[in-house]
């Protein structure tokens, strides 16, 4: 498709990444990574070129040569043949570790830990850790940048490992820190600790300090090129994301693969978490050919069902693919048809993948914060997990939403969506907290968990919720858990209980905060049935049958509708999946949106949906994860997913053209009912695309 006029970093749809090792040169071959460029259709390359190994002929002192590259410059024959071809050129960087003639001229630059001593690379005990926030970074890698720049002209620097490896308590970080605060660096990492917060903040300086720096020094030599940072998205990233969106203009989210109990979905995760921060900024999903666990098997080819999951879900939720190999010599090719024909599909369907805006009226919000001030070392817990149980709730219902960064709740961000999702945000402010109060105002919907607004943006607890005014209730004690053996009474009949008519009880979570109503609720649909003893076995009865204590709080303010849970339904459903927890917040959802929803996917299985739209089409992504691996891999087979039933919503002032099935390469029949289209889809093997071409 035409995309003149359009800046370098918005044109790719495709990258692949060559990392070179340090024998790489003379050895591998060349010629065949240029023609696999090719018949993967990438738009855009990543090129290893410094840091830890300088693949071309540097003259900056200390910056270690590869051995192996003799008088040549494999970094430059790459550049150039990849230009011959039309590709766009990104430089890798690695900054992270250096060699021993580095530590004997500047022992200074190398990490330092607690104890105050320079730390050996835990992998290579040739190599040093460099200290990303004092002179290494500053000063000898702005100087690798330059040359770079000067030399070889490349569209952008993507610098991996460039924030550090832990806590440095070296001379520049103690000085640096000290000067910001007035403070000693941390010992402990205690998140009520004044210091650690003054830490945090001041190493998101100090990260932030060094992106500019790089950033101007690039395009001081190329006006138009950047500075790309391997970063994290989510709400364990150590940068603000929101920050980050403003600053950068791609990124790239190196989620390579997953490991141990993480679920498939993971990387659409990722994308959902970068756009929430980059809006339409080009955002590219990163995967690894290889299996990806701590023991680093980096020579090793994942299992094709595994990789064409990922990477499937990974384009659903709107990210651009990016292949790496790591390594030149290839010792295993299984993985290069998959990937070959994965892109090439992509390539094929280009236009139908150039998505403007999500369809998505239900928003799910993350907050960094939260992790950082109210989470501390227990974040993963206390906070991934109630965004996590929310997610996997959303998925099985499948129900369209997006994600939202908590620093970016104002009308801009937030006017899309009907319904605001808040998984135990405990952490916000004042500002925050009002924007909440201006969304509910024009209204927008709100579903909230457990702690939400009890602590401020620092971790501190307030005497009761900020907005209890909204949530029509205030504290009344301190958390309840864990609990053991506490259930809830469904009070039947009501909307949100759907699904449960034959369940006169279910489990309660494991952790509950009291509160005392502040308002009148007409509605009580779940109610507290306390705790009783589980052992021994003749104590396990109810003391208390029935109470009249609401876990659930619903009310409506003007066209607003809020929904409360006063316990973790959404940690303690991603915990233990129980499936009527599941079944109540989806309920409580479609309560809360009281509109009907933009898409609607019927049918036996799990899949991962997603509604888009294009400049003269829409789409909808169906991606079949009906897999006994869904929750831990990897995936050895693709199961087909039965046919499904599709109806879509179509945007006003449009209606539908051409309707094709891009996978199954056919056009459907299709029920046309004013602005609704209905069609059916056959089995999905791993990647459904419905394509709407819309005419005026």
């Amino acid at each position: 498709m035409n995309t003149e006029g359009q800046p370098w970093f918005d044109r790719p749809m495709r990258w692949g990444q060559l990392a070179l090792v340090e024998n790489d040169p003379g050895r591998y071959d060349m010629a065949f990574w240029l023609d696999y460029f090719r018949k993967t259709h990438v738009d855009g390359v990543c090129l290893s070129a410094g840091g830890c190994v300088a693949f071309y002929p540097t003259t900056i002192p200390l910056h270690h040569r590869c051995r192996w590259m003799g008088e040549g410059d494999p970094f430059g024959d790459l550049v150039k043949a990849c230009r011959q071809m039309g590709l766009l050129i990104v430089a890798r960087t690695d900054p992270h570790a250096c060699h021993h003639d580095v530590f004997e001229n500047h022992p200074d630059w190398i990490a330092v830990d607690a104890d105050g001593n320079p730390r050996r690379h835990w992998a290579h005990k040739d190599y040093w850790v460099t200290c990303t926030l004092g002179p290494y970074a500053f000063d000898f890698m702005t100087r690798v940048t330059r040359e770079i720049m000067d030399l070889y002209r490349p569209e952008g620097i993507f610098c991996n490992r460039w924030a550090g490896s832990g806590m440095c308590y070296c001379r520049h970080c103690r000085d640096g820190f000290y000067k910001f605060s007035g403070m000693d660096l941390p010992r402990a990492d205690q998140r009520d600790d004044p210091a650690r917060r003054h830490y945090l903040l001041w190493k998101q300086h100090r990260l932030f300090e060094l992106w500019r720096l790089w950033d101007a020094e690039i395009r001081a030599i190329r006006p138009d090129a950047c500075f790309i940072p391997n970063i994290g998205g989510g709400a364990l990233s150590e940068l603000d994301m929101a920050q980050v969106g403003r600053l950068a203009h791609l990124l790239v989210a190196d989620r390579q693969g997953r490991s141990g109990s993480t679920p498939i979905w993971v990387s659409g995760k990722n994308g959902k978490e970068y756009r929430a921060a980059l809006g339409n900024k080009p955002h590219i999903g990163l995967f690894s050919v290889g299996i990806e666990e701590p023991q680093r098997w980096k020579d090793s080819v994942q299992a094709d069902a595994e990789t064409r999951l990922w990477v499937a879900d990974a384009i659903a939720q709107g990210l651009r693919p990016w292949y790496t190999k790591f390594c030149g010599m290839l010792h295993d090719r299984r993985w290069l048809d998959t990937v070959q024909q994965i892109f090439q599909w992509h390539h094929a369907h280009e236009k139908y993948l150039r998505n403007t805006a999500n369809l998505a009226r239900v928003g799910l919000v993350f907050s960094q914060q939260t992790a950082h001030f109210y989470g501390g070392r227990d974040d993963r817990h206390t906070v991934e997990d109630h965004i996590c149980g929310f997610y996997q709730a959303l998925l099985e219902a499948r129900i369209p939403f997006e994600m939202v960064h908590d620093r970016l709740l104002d009308p801009e961000h937030l006017s899309a969506f009907k319904v605001l999702l808040l998984p135990n945000i405990a952490a916000l402010s004042d500002v925050q907290c009002q924007q909440l109060r201006d969304y509910v105002a024009a209204g927008g919907s709100i579903v909230a968990t457990h702690e939400t607004s009890l602590y401020d943006e620092w971790g501190r607890r307030r005497s009761d919720f900020n907005i209890g005014d909204l949530l029509g209730v205030s504290v009344a004690g301190s958390v309840q858990g864990p609990m053991k053996n506490a259930y809830l009474r469904l009070e039947h009949p009501h909307p949100v209980l759907a699904g449960l008519e034959n369940a006169p009880r279910i489990i309660h979570g494991v952790h509950r905060l009291p509160v005392r109503p502040a308002v009148n609720f007409p509605d009580t649909p779940v109610t507290l049935i306390p705790p009783y003893p589980d052992l021994p076995m003749e104590e396990v009865y109810p003391r208390v049958e029935r109470t009249i204590t609401p876990e659930l709080f619903l009310r409506q303010i003007g066209p607003a509708r809020i929904a409360y849970f006063n316990w973790d339904i959404d940690r303690t459903f991603w915990q233990v999946l129980c499936p009527d927890h599941g079944r109540l917040l989806a309920n409580v959802v479609q309560w809360a949106a009281n509109e009907p929803p933009p898409l609607t996917v019927t049918g036996e299985g799990i899949l991962d949906i997603a509604v888009w739209r294009q400049e003269h089409s829409m789409t909808v992504h169906l991606v079949n994860l009906t897999n006994p691996m869904l929750m831990r891999g990897p995936c050895r087979q693709l199961i087909p997913a039965p046919p499904q039933q599709v109806a879509i919503r179509l945007p006003d002032g449009v209606r539908a053209g051409q309707v094709q099935l891009l996978v199954a390469g056919t056009r459907p029949q299709v029920l046309r009912d004013g602005q609704t289209i209905t069609l059916p889809v056959p089995s999905i093997l791993d990647h459904e695309v419905i394509a709407v071409d819309l005419e005026a």
